[in-house]
């Protein structure tokens, strides 16, 4: 399965989602107010995308209308309180996605 992370800047809760799933699915990680900001190529790839804000999901509706709706895009209201690779932030994302998943 492909999953894509997405928060603001991927530098801290993305990133960190990508790297401690990598072992289970085929991740990516992308921001959406970075100097490379999530692409369309990264949305069609993803089998579903995860955004850590449901704020996030819909500057994703707003920005890919055509894929938003094709997509399924779940959201764990993670906030962007952590640093990369944090212990607390690897055990909300560890809980999180293992739940929704």
């Amino acid at each position: 399965m492909n999953l894509l992370f997405i928060c603001n800047q991927n530098k801290n809760r993305s990133k960190t989602a990508q790297e401690i799933f990598k072992d289970r699915f085929n991740t990516q990680s992308a921001g959406l107010y970075n100097s490379k900001p999530v692409t369309e190529e990264q949305i069609f790839w993803a089998d579903s995308i995860i955004v850590m804000e449901e704020s996030q999901r819909n500057e994703l509706a707003r920005r890919f209308p055509n894929q938003y709706l094709k997509k399924r895009i779940l959201s764990l209201d993670i906030p962007d309180v952590y640093r990369y690779n944090q212990p607390r932030l690897v055990k909300e994302l560890t809980a999180k996605v293992n739940d929704l998943l």
